[in-house]
């Protein structure tokens, strides 16, 4: 069994959870998120509590169990708090800009990348290096920064390219001392 999905989640003030056959939905605050439930796994929403319990005990329900447990306390926490991610735009003349819902990124390519902001997500652009994601969906907004990342992912050499302020990013000795004979 796992330790995480037998805990329960406490459910806020503010914050309605209602099962609809399958598919969970979560309204609070900052808006609403719904997901489906898969069938192995079963909730019981009492008071303002949520408890998981499990079907079977075979090993994908196992796995299901603390899965779901996480996903659904992220649920409610991005309805009531939010999440956030922010990344930098590392390099000279690398830059980052916004034209209506697109995101503008010149990163040393013949040309600049357009990417469509996903509904759902807000973006913030501090300066031309700092981009801050803000959004519900904990998985939406990771796969947006993760997104976002691949297009210059950074390189080693000099540390040039997209990447989180928290990354460290181990450097390499350039072609040093190399002689010619």
């Amino acid at each position: 069994m796992s330790r995480v999905g037998k805990k329960p989640i406490n459910v806020p003030k503010g914050v309605a959870v209602r099962l609809d056959g399958e598919i969970l939905s979560v309204k609070g605050p900052k808006g609403e998120l719904r997901r489906p439930i898969h069938p192995k796994v079963k909730l019981d929403i009492k008071d303002s509590q949520i408890t998981l319990w499990i079907s079977d005990n075979s090993k994908e329900s196992r796995s299901l169990f603390g899965l779901f447990r996480s996903l659904i306390a992220n649920m409610i926490l991005g309805v009531t708090e939010g999440f956030k991610k922010t990344l930098e735009v590392i390099g000279v003349g690398y830059r980052v800009g916004r034209s209506g819902n697109q995101l503008v990124f010149n990163l040393g390519y013949s040309n600049p990348i357009e990417y469509d902001i996903p509904k759902g997500i807000e973006v913030q652009l501090d300066q031309k290096s700092k981009i801050v994601l803000n959004g519900i969906d904990k998985e939406l907004l990771g796969t947006v920064a993760a997104k976002i990342r691949s297009f210059r992912p950074p390189e080693p050499y000099k540390g040039k390219g997209v990447k989180y302020p928290e990354e460290m990013v181990r450097r390499k000795a350039g072609k040093a001392g190399v002689k010619v004979t």
